[in-house]
């Protein structure tokens, strides 16, 4: 086994562990969240949804692993290092308001990743944070933590 082949292995299995890891600190966290009461429960329980989403993207994980590793064939480039920094503002401003750092950060990923058309970076800034917030609010019942914009949509 050549050296190239190995450094290919252990990064094909540091990615995967990696998305497990996320994956599994995620499904820990929500299990912290309060559970309705048998009454008040429309659907779901507040945990499910990030549980479920998690166990599939494991699932897809490991079959990838097992059917069709990742074969890394260059280091990780400056649009994979600014995209993690885009990733930290949205946490940041995530504290303003949950729907303002998902329409920042969709423009922002664009526009960094080459998106110039100003439809298309208008419909990610204002329609899609909008048919996310509705679908989940008016649809499936689901309200969203306080922020800037949410706070004038709830009193």
């Amino acid at each position: 086994m050549s050296d190239s082949s190995v450094h290919r292995s252990r990064e094909s299995w540091l990615i995967a562990f990696l998305i497990v890891s996320f994956c599994s600190a995620a499904i820990w966290l929500s299990l912290s969240f309060e559970k309705m009461p048998p009454i008040l429960k429309r659907g779901i329980q507040p945990s499910d949804f990030p549980q479920l989403v998690c166990a599939c993207i494991i699932l897809m994980t490991v079959y990838m692993v097992w059917r069709d590793p990742v074969r890394v064939v260059e280091p990780m480039g400056s649009k994979t290092f600014g995209s993690l920094l885009l990733m930290v503002l949205f946490v940041a401003v995530c504290s303003i308001d949950l729907f303002l750092a998902l329409a920042l950060f969709a423009v922002c990923l664009s526009i960094y990743w080459g998106e110039r058309r100003p439809a298309y970076l208008a419909f990610l800034g204002f329609v899609v944070p909008f048919i996310v917030f509705f679908l989940f609010d008016q649809v499936f019942k689901i309200r969203f933590p306080r922020g800037w914009l949410t706070n004038m949509w709830y009193g």
